[in-house]
């Protein structure tokens, strides 16, 4: 037996505890079962019950103590042979879900494919998702706009009455008028959902595939395109604004309702132009987002040949930095009214700027290219390529200096490129200069088999924790896994990652997963769904949007 001795609690005094190698890890991993499982267990929880903890903190001390209670002595390990280390610990996670993510039991396999048209008008909401323990799924709405994508919380994350949508659909001519008959109606792109009701009205229509969109620190919404040549759009009171059109993407053409040049939705032509999906903004005026491209991909969608490189990473800088937390009255006074854009450049060295194939991590500086041009200028100036950069989001959590924002590359699972996150810390974030590597940037997370190709993230409010959504690719329904923050052991990754949730519509996906400000309740949207059964909404196909309950705060977390 190894030998741990323990601080007391409550001033008592340290208490040996021994523990055999095939202890604690194994025993949360199920590898040790019944007797000798349940006597030693039993001894352990008395022994800690006694010292005072809660029956929580000793599950977690369980936890804790299984990875260093493991002996290098060979007799401590009979009766293991052909046990994977790996496999061990990951089922130690899966049973120990409740402790690290607040989720009682995780999802071992995906939802079971679905052929044809699986969404019906009466089908309850947890027809639409497979749940982890504990997760309870209801409708928000179901009559939002097909390809409902990201949304945002207004007015605040705290207390909001509605849900701020991207619709990522192409320019549709839908063959009717607005009401009043004057005004062609076109596409919804950006819609509003009222939480208390489900009720939809479409804020503006006529975007090209809108994707990311965020509430800005200064109470606006910033919305955004997901092709080559998007554009963003700045939207000043969302819940006035109603059924605008953008009658010309390239100029920026905007009408109201009523045929008259729009003052509260205005396009933002000093950030750059590329296809956005995440977004990460500061309160100075900031803006990090990265620009959805694959590498090698042809000029015809959008790419610059096959040896040219995959997607940037881009960085605006107001030229009138935001020092003020009160809310815009005109557009005019927002920070994305000028500005310039660089794109990120990463060295494989520190000393000095060595960048090119293989220096995807590391040391980054930003390097000056135009915003009209951004794509073709981060190409000949050497920034950084990744495989397609779809959603990037700031980390709240973070608490050093600079910001945190990470991003997923979905790659292409059929190539057995699986996925990744990447996490970078901007340590000044309103410097950008080719010569100081401000920017440190590694792999969070890696996709596997089962685990790929990454869409949407989310910090979950509180924990830390990471939840990626995945496209669905070729390898069933699509998830939702949650990842670990990054703890004191060697490594710089996640340490460890659980499927919570399915979709069981296998022509959907999951996207524009996002908690509320506690971290107990996500929403999430059932996009593009095979809609033949559904009638149409307001002259156009319709998405789900769930709301999902019954997340928990692990204990550690409540203080």
């Amino acid at each position: 037996m190894a030998v741990r001795y323990e601080s007391g609690v409550a001033n008592q005094s340290r208490v040996p505890i021994r523990i055999t190698a095939r202890s604690l890890l194994l025993v949360s991993s199920g590898v040790v079962r019944k007797c000798e499982k349940e006597s030693m267990m039993e001894k352990f929880r008395k022994r800690m019950m006694k010292w005072g903890m809660s029956a929580a903190k000793v599950s977690l001390a369980a936890s804790i103590l299984a990875l260093p209670a493991l002996s290098a002595q060979a007799n401590d390990f009979d009766g293991l042979e052909g046990y994977d280390f790996g496999s061990i610990v990951q089922q130690g996670l899966e049973r120990s879900s409740l402790i690290w993510f607040g989720v009682g039991k995780p999802l071992k396999d995906s939802a079971l494919p679905t052929t044809g048209d699986y969404r019906t008008p009466t089908q309850p909401a947890s027809a639409q998702v497979l749940l982890g323990d504990g997760l309870k799924a209801e409708y928000v709405t179901r009559t939002v706009g097909h390809n409902a994508d990201q949304f945002a919380f207004w007015p605040s994350d705290e207390n909001p009455t509605h849900l701020i949508f991207c619709i990522e659909g192409a320019p549709q001519d839908l063959g009717t008028f607005l009401p009043g008959g004057l005004i062609k109606k076109f596409n919804p792109s950006v819609q509003r959902v009222r939480l208390q009701s489900g009720a939809v009205e479409t804020i503006l229509r006529g975007m090209n595939r809108c994707d990311g969109i965020r509430r800005t620190p200064w109470g606006t919404i910033l919305a955004t395109e997901e092709v080559t040549d998007g554009g963003a759009y700045e939207i000043l009171g969302p819940l006035q604004v109603t059924n605008h059109t953008i009658t010309d993407r390239s100029l920026g053409t905007i009408i109201d309702e009523n045929g008259f040049p729009a003052s509260a939705i205005v396009k933002r032509k000093a950030l750059p132009v590329i296809a956005f999906e995440g977004l990460a903004i500061l309160p100075s005026g900031v803006l990090v987002g990265g620009d959805e491209l694959r590498p090698g991909s042809p000029p015809s969608q959008g790419g610059l040949g096959s040896d040219s490189d995959g997607g940037a990473v881009f960085k605006f800088i107001p030229a009138a930095q935001r020092t003020t937390n009160e809310p815009l009255t005109d557009l005019t006074q927002s920070p994305f009214a000028g500005g310039n854009v660089y794109a990120l450049q990463v060295s494989c060295l520190d000393s000095t700027q060595q960048f090119g194939q293989g220096c995807e991590v590391g040391s980054g500086a930003w390097v000056a290219v135009s915003a009209a041009n951004a794509r073709g200028d981060a190409y000949k100036t050497g920034a950084t390529g990744y495989y397609r950069p779809e959603d990037l989001e700031l980390d709240r959590e973070f608490k050093g200096e600079g910001a945190r924002f990470c991003w997923t590359d979905t790659q292409e699972e059929v190539g057995k490129d699986f996925g990744e996150v990447v996490c970078a810390v901007d340590r000044l974030p309103l410097i950008a200069d080719p010569a100081q590597r401000t920017v440190v940037l590694n792999r969070f997370v890696e996709g596997d088999a089962d685990f790929n190709s990454f869409d949407n993230l989310e910090f979950q409010p509180k924990t830390g924790n990471l939840y990626i959504t995945e496209d669905p690719g070729t390898h069933g329904n699509g998830d939702v896994f949650a990842c670990l923050p990054d703890g004191d052991d060697r490594d710089i990754k996640s340490d460890g990652c659980l499927k919570m949730i399915s979709v069981k519509d296998s022509s959907a996906e999951p996207t524009g997963f996002k908690f509320s400000a506690d971290g107990r309740t996500a929403y999430l949207s059932i996009q593009h769904s095979n809609d033949g059964l559904m009638p149409k909404v307001d002259d156009y196909a319709t998405d789900d949007i769930i709301k999902i309950t019954g997340f928990r705060i692990p204990f550690r977390f409540e203080r």
